[in-house]
């Protein structure tokens, strides 16, 4: 009887939404035919604010911004859109079954109908909330996603390999950290498990953080892997390598090594082969073309992009971990003799 409860909550709500896109829908459409008719004139949206807040005190929605949105939100997919009066049933299934808000964050910041599409499938595909959105919206996702240069065509069978290069990014946005200059790859990693939550974000739905330095010893050698995640939809181990500096071609073949050792170590058979990426400062996208073309091991190369860099000075100013631990062991041990 709960569950049943909790389901008709959820459809009621989704079916709520539903009805008041469709009712803000219509204001739109109304204000912008009126409008082109020339029977209402520039004050008319102020006019309409007051009118509705006064017939409707107990509902929101009616300020005259958020008439405006109403407008604009119309206008954003009628333009694009030759035949007026399909428009419903091409949207109804999209824009009516996400949030409010959702939509304005979508049409104040996307170029065409496309992009604005494609946010709208990812947000009813993975549940996106608006904060979500809107860090995805920033990050430029439309333009990055699935534009790493990969060998996934070679090393993948279909379907499998189309959602692997889906899941990948170029550039990643790193803007979300801020480090000093010179920085050296165990900086970075260490910045990025800070901020392991904004990181995960921006690696995208699906990664599940394993470990940093993940050790694997070959032939009673050890060695240590960057970062490894598990990725639940791709039902794989996805190796994170991070280089500071411009991609080389020997970095394919460490890769390569790491990600077979995975796959014989740690794999099991109810999974699938272990793929590799390769986040660098900055790459030549034919240099990385060739050389992941003759490697047999799926595995993918990325940019990122780091703005947030600080004066090396600063560095200088800030204590260490060590200092830290050092003066709060002072103090504790001042207050125990207290």
């Amino acid at each position: 009887m709960k569950l049943r409860i909790r389901q008709s909550q959820i459809k009621a709500t989704v079916r709520v939404n539903s009805i008041l896109l469709k009712l803000y829908w219509s204001i739109g459409l109304d204000i912008v035919s009126k409008q082109a008719e020339t029977i209402w004139g520039s004050g008319t949206i102020e006019h309409l604010s007051i009118d509705l807040r006064s017939e409707f005190p107990d509902m929101r929605g009616f300020s005259t911004r958020n008439i405006r949105y109403m407008k604009q939100w119309y206008l954003f997919y009628c333009q694009s859109i030759p035949i007026m009066h399909q428009v419903g049933a091409q949207l109804e299934s999209n824009i009516f079954s996400i949030p409010w808000r959702h939509n304005i964050e979508i049409i104040t910041k996307c170029k065409n109908t496309a992009e604005a599409d494609f946010y709208i499938s990812e947000t009813l595909a993975n549940g996106w909330s608006r904060s979500t959105l809107i860090n995805h919206l920033a990050s430029n996702y439309y333009h990055t996603k699935g534009k790493a240069i990969s060998n996934f065509t070679n090393t993948l069978a279909l379907p499998h390999g189309n959602l692997a290069q889906e899941t990948l990014k170029d550039p990643y946005n790193f803007d979300f950290l801020s480090i000093t200059a010179e920085y050296k790859e165990r900086e970075l990693e260490n910045a990025l498990i800070q901020n392991i939550t904004s990181f995960l974000l921006e690696l995208g739905t699906g990664f599940a953080f394993v470990g940093r330095q993940k050790e694997i010893v070959v032939n009673g050698r050890s060695f240590f892997i960057d970062m490894l995640f598990y990725h639940i939809k791709l039902k794989c181990y996805v190796v994170v390598e991070l280089k500071t500096t411009e991609f080389e071609p020997e970095f394919a073949g460490k890769l390569n090594f790491y990600i077979t050792a995975i796959d014989r170590q740690i794999k099991t058979e109810m999974e699938n082969t272990t793929i590799g990426l390769l986040i660098c400062k900055s790459k030549d996208n034919v240099i990385a073309e060739y050389s992941l073309a003759d490697i047999q091991k799926p595995m993918g190369v990325s940019a990122y992009h780091l703005k947030n860099i600080l004066p090396q000075e600063i560095q200088s100013s800030l204590p260490t971990i060590e200092q830290l631990e050092e003066s709060l062991q002072i103090r504790f041990s001042k207050e125990n003799e207290l």
